[in-house]
């Protein structure tokens, strides 16, 4: 194996088909690159759908999943890490990774990609951040994020630390240099 990445991504059933579209995409071209792929492995949107592609096209993929969830957990991962806590998820996700990318999601995505910037930011991880920027869906963050950098919140080498790609190729293009 080349290398973990985490990803992150929705749990939702309702968002745009789209979005699921290049999640598949994404890890497809991740796992015949020979990159591993830890998520948060639940049925649940976007994470089902990552799960069914890694199973299709025989990638590996570790989940990690809070007990209190253990009800949506997909039944066909690899390998399976049982938490107690979101936090403890959240940090078994990064864990022994080269990078982190963060698909279209919601509120928890936005969690995982902030703290996970801040960790970067402290030097308490060391791995990549990519943004799969489909059609635009992150332009507000990083609207947001230059905002801090104008205003002196963040500096410009901060800023540098977190990258935005528009397709999967772009992203595991930037991955591999």
């Amino acid at each position: 194996m080349k290398g973990k990445i985490a990803v992150f991504c929705s749990a939702s059933f309702e968002i745009d088909p789209k979005y699921n579209k290049v999640a598949r995409e994404f890890v497809r071209a991740a796992s015949l690159r020979g990159y591993g792929i830890v998520s948060g492995g639940t049925v649940k949107g976007t994470m089902g759908v990552i799960s069914d592609e890694l199973k299709e096209c025989g990638g590996y993929h570790l989940g990690v999943i809070p007990r209190f969830m253990s009800q949506y957990v997909y039944p066909d991962l690899t390998e399976v890490i049982w938490t107690d806590t979101m936090a403890e998820r959240k940090t078994l996700l990064r864990k022994d990774t080269c990078a982190v990318v963060a698909l279209p999601g919601g509120i928890g995505t936005l969690d995982e990609v902030i703290e996970t910037f801040a960790l970067v930011h402290l030097k308490q991880y060391d791995g990549k951040i990519f943004l799969l920027d489909h059609e635009g869906f992150y332009g507000p963050l990083r609207n947001l994020l230059q905002h801090y950098v104008d205003t002196k919140m963040l500096s410009a080498a901060t800023m540098r630390k977190i990258r935005f790609a528009d397709t999967p190729e772009a992203l595991l293009e930037m991955l591999d240099e």
